[in-house]
């Protein structure tokens, strides 16, 4: 019980909104039928080579390519 209590809070302001954008683009993942540690990995593994908009708009939930599982 101890360990699920530490989650309920943020030790900043900035430690709360950094968890705040993890939750969002899980619940992102989860709302345009993504599986979101397939997604988040899928992303994480392409951002590095990221340049243009183009780039960063095919790594968002309802543009990933089909063979991100869902």
């Amino acid at each position: 019980m101890h360990k699920r209590k530490n989650w309920l809070f943020s030790a900043t302001p900035n430690g709360a909104t950094a968890s705040a954008h993890l939750y969002s683009l899980v619940e992102t993942a989860k709302a345009n039928g993504r599986e979101p540690y397939a997604w988040l990995r899928h992303v994480l593994e392409r951002l590095p080579q990221a340049v243009s908009v183009e780039d960063f708009e095919a790594l968002l939930p309802w543009n990933c390519s089909p063979q991100i599982p869902r």
